[in-house]
């Protein structure tokens, strides 16, 4: 037996299992290469990070000797401005509310010999003279600060900013700095002394201060992200990425198009046009040609089903059209004999209440006979024809003082259902016979109107309808009548002088 025979007879998992076992490998590959750029890209951020964070540091020693030569400067020209004698003191007193500076100075005279002193200014009053508004930076001699030399008129003032100030704001801003030394061309100062392990490397960056009298140079450890972590941090995410496009892809060969093509072989089949034609290669995997097989016997069931249910459906039909046929005619026997009886009765009242009854029985019957003409198409009955042929039944059946009574219909091709149609023929007949008995000579108006898909409006005019007259108990019966047959139909009568109007349900135009 070949291997491809072999591969053919697994499990569709286990094809899935080899097939992704065999593609990952490339795509380690892939992902070491992507994993490489990424490094590329963090480490350069790192770079970035590192010198922002030692420009901030040289940033905030520059800040500092700009504050404190500021501050020596105004408090030095206000002390010497009222001359040599006292002027430590009032120049102490102008330092002492200055945020942030330094406390130690000394005053000079233009020459350099000194006028008084506040403090520990160690050996900085040996710098060079300045001229007013010069500044000189110089590192101290003994290391312990930086010592900061302002040209006034009148003199000159010197303050040493100690190394701890320096370090302080040199840390705040700049964060992780592991060095910082400050070079004056003469002298160095290790703000901060670097203290690397043995894996740690440190990379400085110089910065000029000062106008150039001063060289910060900022340490910064040398960090790098290794391939190893980085991979180690990604490539459980991209694994499952890479795992689950391949499964979906994997899946969708073996598995969804398969059943794609089995799926429109089962839509395109039409009942009673063919045989299901079914695709025979479905792929490798063997359960979707069970499922083929299956889909096979399902629709040959379905078949035999539906013939069995098409020859009871037929039975069905051929008992109701008997069944309406004998209610049809049942009820054409029940209106004959009510009309022979009327005409044998003895009294008018007893022949007028044959006929109303005659009257009601043959609108049932139009009614049902529409019903039955219509439900082969299964739209319902329509109404025009239905009321046309009441309108003639009626004026038919009229009493002989009624034989010229008029009914003008206007109505519009509508269909509805049999309890609507039998409750607007019972509105109908009795607005008919109300007149017929109370204005022979006037003629009745029936309008049927769509009013939306859903809706139509029915309207029956004749100066005989006269809403809200009471004492007439003949009419009061009418209106009970009309309003019942209104409820029937959902909706509210809208009694107006001469018109009667209810709204009905119809169904949508075809």
């Amino acid at each position: 037996m070949s291997m491809a025979e072999r591969f053919a007879r697994l499990p569709t998992g286990a094809k899935l299992l080899l097939i992704l076992t065999a593609v990952l490998l490339p795509i380690g590959i892939g992902l070491a290469l992507i994993g490489n750029n990424g490094i590329h890209q963090a480490n350069s951020a790192l770079e970035g990070r590192k010198q922002d964070q030692s420009r901030a540091a040289a940033a905030a020693i520059e800040g500092l000797i700009a504050r404190n030569a500021l501050a020596l400067r105004i408090a030095a020209n206000g002390a010497l401005a009222s001359g040599p004698v006292g002027a430590c003191d009032r120049m102490q007193r102008s330092l002492s509310i200055a945020p942030a500076v330094a406390q130690s100075f000394e005053v000079e005279t233009p020459d350099g010999q000194p006028i008084c002193n506040k403090g520990e200014t160690g050996e900085i009053e040996d710098a060079p003279a300045v001229a007013p508004g010069n500044i000189r930076v110089t590192i101290s001699p003994s290391g312990n600060g930086l010592g900061i030399r302002v040209g006034v008129i009148n003199g000159m003032a010197t303050a040493l900013v100690p190394k701890e100030e320096l370090r302080t704001a040199a840390r705040e801003a700049g964060g992780a700095i592991t060095s910082l030394v400050l070079d004056d061309g003469n002298r160095e100062l290790r703000v901060i002394n670097p203290r690397p392990s043995a894996d740690q490397q440190v990379r400085f960056i110089q910065w000029p201060l000062s106008n150039g009298n001063l060289v910060a140079s900022v340490g910064t450890t040398h960090q790098r992200i290794t391939t190893l972590d980085q991979l180690l941090l990604l490539l459980p995410l991209l694994m499952w990425v890479a795992a689950a496009l391949l499964t979906w892809l994997l899946v969708s060969r073996l598995l969804i198009r398969p059943l794609k093509r089995l799926e429109h072989a089962v839509l395109a089949y039409r009942p009673g046009e063919g045989p299901l034609d079914l695709p025979r290669k479905l792929g490798p995997s063997t359960e979707i040609q069970e499922l083929r097989n299956a889909f096979g016997r399902a629709i040959d069931r379905v078949e035999e089903s539906e013939q069995e249910t098409s020859h009871a459906l037929e039975g069905q039909r051929r008992l109701v059209r008997e069944v309406h046929h004998r209610v049809k005619n049942n009820l054409q026997v029940v209106a004959s004999l009510l009309n022979i009886h009327g005409r044998s009765a003895e009294t008018t009242e007893a022949r007028g209440a044959y006929a109303g009854i005659s009257r009601r029985v043959g609108a049932l019957s139009i009614v049902h006979r529409n019903h039955f003409a219509e439900m082969e198409e299964n739209r319902g009955i329509s109404l025009r024809p239905l009321v046309a042929e009441l309108a003639a039944e009626l004026r038919a059946s009229a009493p002989e003082e009624a034989r010229g009574l008029s009914i003008d219909l206007d109505i519009d091709s509508l269909n509805t259902t049999q309890d609507v149609a039998v409750a607007v023929a019972f509105l109908v007949t009795e607005v008919v016979e109300f007149a017929m008995l109370n204005a022979q000579r006037d003629a009745v108006e029936l309008s049927l109107r769509r009013t939306s898909d859903l809706t139509a409006r029915l309207s029956l005019s004749s100066p005989v309808l006269v809403p809200d007259e009471g004492g007439d108990p003949e009419k009061m019966q009418f209106e009970r009548i009309i309003g019942g047959l209104a409820k029937q139909l959902r909706s509210a009568l809208d009694r107006k002088l001469g018109r009667y109007s209810v709204d009905l349900p119809v169904f949508p135009p075809a």
